[in-house]
């Protein structure tokens, strides 16, 4: 009889054993590094059967997964910019060179008390051969926002550059430089955005890239399929000419 079989149909308590390597197993992966991701393992208990593999991403790497995180007070910009370029462009670029590249089109001093402005974005894309859009919105044309853009928060007095993923009825994705990822109830999110958005465009961009199809939170419902590629027609409308989009 094949050794599974004879498992299925000898003792309950041999498999109830077997139930509780794997899961101790699991748990010493999932928990030898506090924050690092592991490669858990299946089938060292049961050596006769197909091994697989699996990666797990820690609580907190999954928070800041596909961010580029802010390593100074005055850095969200830079992250944020540095965000959308790498995971929507595929640039490989860090924080660091973003901060050279703007402190480079900015004044420093005024940089270190105030942060940089998305005026400072604006013409360092330029220098990148990108351009930079600036619109003024108002909430009830959020949705309508097909591509990742640079939002400016009032967090209680505190100025905030994060980036907005997408909008999906009365949720708002964001990649926050500083806090990770977040899905916020849109009116909390209206009540602390400025009402302006800024998108960089270029060639290159990526209309099926991780910010414009964010992973919709585990509580929600009827979000299948809810991420489509956005149409030639809808990335023309947001700035992009005929020739960035071949």
């Amino acid at each position: 009889m094949p050794v599974f079989e004879a498992m299925l149909a000898g003792s309950g308590k041999y498999i109830s054993s077997t139930v509780k390597l794997l899961s101790v197993a699991i748990v010493i992966s999932v928990f030898a590094g506090s924050t690092q991701a592991a490669n858990v393992q299946f089938g060292a208990a049961m050596p006769q059967m197909t091994t697989i593999h699996k990666k797990v991403l820690s609580m907190r790497e999954k928070r800041y997964e596909h961010i580029v995180r802010q390593e100074t007070d005055f850095s969200c910009g830079a992250a944020s910019l540095a965000t959308i370029l790498r995971y929507a462009y595929g640039l490989d670029v860090t924080e660091k060179d973003m901060l050279d590249g703007l402190f480079a089109v900015s004044n420093q001093e005024l940089v270190r008390e105030q942060g940089f402005s998305l005026l400072n974005i604006k013409h360092y894309v330029e220098q990148l051969g990108m351009r930079g859009r600036g619109y003024k919105m108002n909430a009830e044309n959020l949705d309508k926002i097909q591509v990742p853009t640079i939002v400016l928060l009032d967090l209680k007095g505190y100025k905030h550059f994060v980036v907005l993923k997408r909008t999906v009825e009365d949720l708002v994705y964001i990649a926050d430089p500083a806090l990770g990822n977040k899905v916020l109830p849109k009116d909390e999110f209206v009540a602390s955005w400025s009402g302006l958005v800024f998108a960089v465009i270029g060639k290159g961009y990526n209309r099926q890239s991780v910010l414009a199809n964010p992973s919709a939170p585990l509580t929600a419902r009827n979000l299948v399929n809810v991420f489509a590629p956005v149409s030639d027609a809808q990335l023309l409308e947001h700035g992009f000419t005929h020739a960035e989009l071949f």
